[in-house]
């Protein structure tokens, strides 16, 4: 009987060190979200991912495509269209990703805060050596 290999993150040399990097890309998890109510075309995808530069979102899809998270249909049509859609493994990330996002809109006052607290401890202390802190 094989037994599965055990993964683990926080060893370097892990292959799931690589789809971590890649899910916590933040462009990873917004074009995840974009695509969960279905398939859409690349010019309606860049519209809603607002920021996205066009070269940005071609490799981020090229690279969840490699991984299995995004498929790409090409239809022979004139012109010619393409829609990406999460995979079943895509759509395995929605929960998580949805979660995310709204602990990130739930809390971003308490972070907004948090920074502007730091900033101005930090304006405030003598300038110290470089990598002393």
């Amino acid at each position: 009987m094989s037994r599965r290999p055990a993964f683990d993150v926080l060893t370097a040399t892990c292959p799931s060190r690589t789809s971590l990097a890649r899910i916590a890309n933040k462009w990873t998890a917004m074009i995840v979200m974009a695509l969960a109510p279905g398939p859409m075309r690349f010019g309606d995808l860049r519209t809603t991912v607002d920021g996205i530069s066009a070269k940005v979102l071609t490799d981020a899809l090229r690279d969840l495509e490699r991984d299995g998270l995004v498929a790409r249909h090409a239809y022979a049509e004139t012109p010619p269209r393409v829609e990406y859609e999460l995979t079943a493994l895509g759509q395995t990330l929605q929960a998580p990703l949805r979660a995310l996002g709204q602990w990130a809109e739930t809390h971003i006052p308490e972070v907004l805060a948090a920074r502007e607290t730091y900033d101005a401890q930090r304006a405030h202390r003598a300038p110290q050596r470089r990598g002393t802190d």
